[in-house]
């Protein structure tokens, strides 16, 4: 796993913190918000890491890589939960997921530009279950909107701020 540091070395008594990194559930994520995210791999140094059970055709960049998965329920989920860190950022619009991650204080963002926290995620989870009662009971609840031009907007002054909080080091 490469995180830009090849080559680096640290003593025991400073260990090597690695920069934090973008994760991506990429088995559902906009093209147009990959898109977003792949220019600011390049523009700010981050490694940008898309998780998916499908073969996925990334730019050919140092700062962004894909990694497919097994097929399988949750397995992209398990992967990202497994490997992201605090600091990290995750984008997904799966809100279990955001949950999971929010309690390692990663951070977690969804395509639309929503930021779950630790102060929204439990109420976000809550309602998702309840209309995933509701489904299965059989009432017609309708899906999302399509991804409108607000919500790219929205998803990319959240993820400005995002990189903007990030800790000053070499490349940022």
């Amino acid at each position: 796993m490469s995180d830009g540091a090849r080559g680096a070395t640290h003593s025991e008594s400073q260990p090597f913190e690695r920069k934090p990194r973008i994760w991506v559930d990429a088995d559902a994520c906009p093209k147009v918000i990959k898109d977003i995210l792949y220019r600011v791999a390049d523009r700010v140094c981050i490694n940008v890491v898309l998780v998916a059970n499908q073969h996925l055709t990334v730019p050919g960049s140092p700062y962004i890589r894909a990694v497919q998965v097994a097929g399988g329920f949750d397995v992209a989920d398990n992967h990202i939960v497994q490997e992201c860190r605090a600091g990290d950022l995750v984008v997904t619009a799966d809100i279990p997921l955001a949950a999971e991650v929010v309690d390692k204080n990663a951070a977690a963002l969804n395509p639309r530009g929503e930021r779950y926290t630790p102060e929204n995620i439990r109420q976000r989870l809550n309602m998702r279950d309840f209309m995933d009662t509701m489904r299965a009971s059989g009432v017609a609840t309708g899906g999302p909107p399509p991804l409108s031009p607000a919500d790219r907007q929205a998803f990319a002054n959240q993820l400005d701020r995002w990189v903007a909080k990030l800790p000053c080091t070499d490349g940022l």
